[in-house]
């Protein structure tokens, strides 16, 4: 790392916390593939024992959350930097700066004008900064979600939490992929574009890329609707076409959504992601027939198996996790969690794998308990292994 330009930065950054200028510190791009910390966010609160620096660790199932007086946690600030990550990212009152670094060691150091408001107070309960905002955002107002004004509608205050929570859990996974303008991310179902629009806002807007993003809907009244509000929006690289999941042609997968697909077709969507090598697959999946009418449970198991809610929930369980398996056998490194509150949406849970391996070395593993599982359950194929041809 580049003395000179880590120094500039580090003082800098001294500068701003001691002046209370900092508004937050973005540590990500981990060296560590194989760590579970993906990122971690700093900011200055005021608690009853005075200012301190609160660090948020974001790991990929849970966040931690601590508080460091100012010269403890500027120590771990540089550890983090220096050790664990490639990417600084600071804004404050007056400037945003950027520390870059790669595995080659080189090292960018860039400066640009602010673009988060100032802070004029430290609160732990302080309203909390949306990654989607919603001023000036034509398609929100378009969609309904915000009045003229730019407010958020009552009645779509639960969607607009949605969105921006869709967008919170994947920055960390799209700040590990390097993504370049060449990108293309799509979106297999994307019904009326709430979340398409958002990924596009936040990727080509807040993260600066040129990508190109693509919208696939079967209802061609719904393609119609969002091709017009992305005209409106000069969302000039996003655009929807009318298809299935499983026989759209697109020439390039590089990012892959499929939320809420019912039954089979999250598994066609996974199925053309891993198919296309897509550095990254984020699924939500939508009912679980295939598997529930599988089962043919002739263990202990069976006494539970008769309940039809059980069978129903458990037929959820069993399909998520050998979705997650198969696509660990296939390179890559899954997670499954909780995408939103229950009291949101019941569609609550999220399955994204982010690419690590052309091979995975535990590949034959991987599949033997795949049908340890399948024989205890007494299933005899799950769909997206004869996609797959295994």
């Amino acid at each position: 790392m580049s003395d000179k330009q880590y120094a500039v930065f580090i003082e800098k950054l001294e500068y701003f916390i001691q002046h209370k200028e900092l508004i937050k510190l973005v540590l990500n791009g981990k060296k560590n593939k194989l760590s579970d910390l993906k990122s971690i966010i700093i900011s200055i609160v005021e608690i009853k024992k005075g200012m301190k620096l609160n660090f948020v660790y974001h790991h990929d199932t849970k966040d931690i959350t601590k508080n460091y007086d100012f010269p403890e946690g500027i120590a771990l600030i540089k550890s983090a930097i220096e050790a664990d990550f490639y990417n600084a990212d600071l804004f404050a009152n007056t400037e945003n700066m950027s520390l870059i670094s790669n595995q080659k060691g080189k090292v960018q150091l860039k400066t640009n004008a602010p673009t988060l408001q100032p802070m004029s107070e430290f609160k732990h309960d302080r309203v909390k900064e949306r990654l989607i905002n919603t001023t000036g955002n034509v398609y929100l107002r378009e969609l309904g979600i915000t009045n003229a004004n730019g407010e958020v509608r009552r009645e779509m205050s639960d969607k607009y939490k949605q969105i921006n929570r869709y967008i919170e859990l994947l920055e960390p996974n799209l700040d590990e992929l390097s993504i370049t303008d060449d990108y293309h991310v799509v979106d297999m179902g994307a019904g009326k574009g709430y979340l398409t629009f958002a990924l596009y806002d936040y990727l080509s807007n807040i993260k600066k890329k040129n990508i190109q993003m693509t919208g696939v809907e079967y209802r061609e009244d719904l393609v119609n609707v969002c091709n017009a509000i992305a005209r409106k929006s000069s969302f000039q690289h996003l655009t929807f076409i009318q298809g299935s999941i499983e026989k759209t042609e697109l020439p390039q997968i590089d990012i892959l959504i499929a939320l809420h697909a019912c039954d089979t077709a999250t598994d066609d969507a996974i199925y053309r992601g891993i198919q296309s090598n897509a550095s990254l697959i984020v699924c939500a999946p939508c009912c679980h027939k295939q598997i529930r009418k599988e089962f043919n449970v002739t263990n202990e198991l069976s006494h539970v198996m008769k309940f039809g809610i059980l069978k129903e929930r458990q037929a959820e369980i069993i399909t998520d996790s050998l979705r997650a398996l198969i696509m660990e056998a296939f390179g890559y490194k899954t997670n499954v969690f909780e995408f939103i509150s229950t009291e949101h949406t019941p569609k609550n849970v999220m399955i994204v794998g982010r690419k690590v391996f052309e091979t995975n070395p535990e590949k034959q593993q991987l599949l033997d308990n795949i049908a340890a599982i399948k024989q205890f359950f007494g299933i005899k194929k799950h769909y997206l292994e004869t996609l797959l041809g295994i």
